[in-house]
């Protein structure tokens, strides 16, 4: 399977990054420009009114990816957000954050509705391919139901898991295999 937009990128065990070490990250772009996603099981002590004054809603911010920590970003399963990209199967990236701010406040959106990043992943035009062709990346599909309703430190292993085959095996692998 190839990467592209609303894909997710599963880091192989044996990635050697620290900053994708088991990563799940969703691709929000990907054209030959490069790419761009979030990291969707990296978890912080924040929450998003921590970092956004006059929001009421104590809902937890994740890291995106090492790439200016200093942005928040979002996806979510509204689909009338205005200005919100469908990257398909349900979710939603972005979108006019004054709205969200108002529906957050007033109760109509939850962490089911929602996931806040600070930073981002980004690889520049051909990056992603080269290091989908070392075998760095496993891609898979998605759909809100997983996004918004596995708990983030379960996606790694139940993305593989729910993979089948290898993928099953590999979801077992342990950190570190010197343990074991």
């Amino acid at each position: 399977m190839s990467a592209g937009r609303g894909k997710l990128l599963i880091a192989e065990p044996f990635l050697g990054d620290p900053n994708f070490e088991r990563s799940v990250v969703l691709l929000c772009e990907h054209n030959s420009q490069g790419s761009f996603g979030l990291v969707l099981n990296q978890t912080t002590q924040l929450r998003l009114d921590d970092v956004i004054e006059n929001v009421y809603g104590e809902l937890p911010l994740f890291i995106g990816g090492p790439v200016e920590q200093n942005t928040l970003h979002f996806i979510h399963r509204l689909g009338d957000i205005e200005g919100a990209v469908d990257i398909g199967n349900g979710i939603y990236w972005s979108g006019d954050f004054e709205n969200i701010k108002t529906l957050i406040n007033i109760g109509k959106i939850t962490e089911k509705d929602i996931r806040l990043f600070i930073g981002y992943s980004g690889w520049s035009a051909g990056q992603l391919e080269n290091e989908m062709n070392r075998n760095s990346w496993i891609v898979s599909e998605t759909d809100a139901h997983f996004i918004f309703d596995t708990p983030a430190d379960q996606f790694w292993r139940e993305i593989l898991k729910s993979m089948g085959g290898e993928y099953k095996v590999l979801s077992n692998y342990p950190t570190d295999p010197r343990l074991n």
